[in-house]
């Protein structure tokens, strides 16, 4: 009997110390001593179905006036307040907006800065030296998975790393796996997988370090994870009972 109940224990024991998670399997960036990492900052392009607000000024001020037809939204669902908002142009199917006076504009393909060059010269020949603002308004990222707040997220600006996107997240719970991470981002109509191991120095090269809009990121189990979730909920309360169980046999039989 007490044979058993010591082969029993002992696996007990096995299990709990291979369930434990390593350094190697949790600690990011290992074996780097000093960050001398180089790479090309990506820049997002505007793709069809991006909404962009697009403000232009102009010292005449009359002059840029038809280009900057103020809609208005209720600001509460229990008053009848309205507010101005820059106007929202859509990128359709083609790549196009269309502006007034002016008419179709081709922006997709274009970096923020270049689709500002363009619509600036479009805008010239109806408005003397023109300001031109173009800003994403539906720049979005997704992160699912093992993370403390998975979700959508808009970010204001078209610069995110991998590593702020986790971090809106509120990083990965202790079992995400931490070598396997997946990022899927849409190009020209077609989705494309990437993987992404943070315990390696490799992730600082990767070509989806820098997100593009409505990229996905997806943070997979770990192993112990995916075992876990075969019990049923109260595993851990049936264990510590056996646990107790076994604790008062040992006693009984000495």
């Amino acid at each position: 009997m007490k044979n058993r109940i010591f082969q029993f224990l002992c696996i007990i024991s096995l299990i709990t110390i291979t369930a434990c998670g390593s350094r190697k399997e949790i600690v990011y960036f290992q074996n780097q001593e000093q960050l001398t990492t180089s790479f090309e900052q990506y820049i997002p392009k505007i793709q069809p179905t991006d909404q962009l607000a697009i403000v232009i000024s102009a010292a005449d001020v009359a002059a840029a006036a038809p280009f900057n037809q103020l809609s208005t939204i209720q600001t509460t669902a229990n008053n009848n307040a309205l507010s101005p908002y820059s106007p929202t142009y859509t990128v359709d199917e083609n790549g196009n907006i269309s502006l007034p006076m002016v008419g179709s504009v081709k922006l997709a393909g274009l970096t923020r800065s270049q689709a500002i060059e363009t619509i600036k010269e479009k805008v010239s020949k109806y408005v003397v030296n023109p300001g031109v603002n173009v800003n994403f308004v539906n720049f979005r990222i997704s992160v699912l998975g093992e993370v403390s707040r998975p979700g959508s997220f808009i970010v204001p600006t078209e610069r995110i790393t991998l590593l702020d996107a986790l971090g809106m997240a509120g990083d990965l719970t202790i079992k995400g796996k931490r070598e396997n991470i997946t990022v899927i981002r849409e190009s020209n109509g077609v989705k494309e997988r990437y993987n992404v191991d943070l315990t390696s120095e490799s992730a600082l090269n990767s070509p989806v370090y820098y997100l593009a809009q409505n990229d996905v990121v997806y943070v997979e189990p770990n192993s112990a994870q995916i075992s876990a979730s075969k019990f049923t909920p109260n595993y851990t309360l049936w264990i510590s009972m056996a646990g107790v169980v076994i604790s008062v046999i040992s006693v009984l039989t000495r």
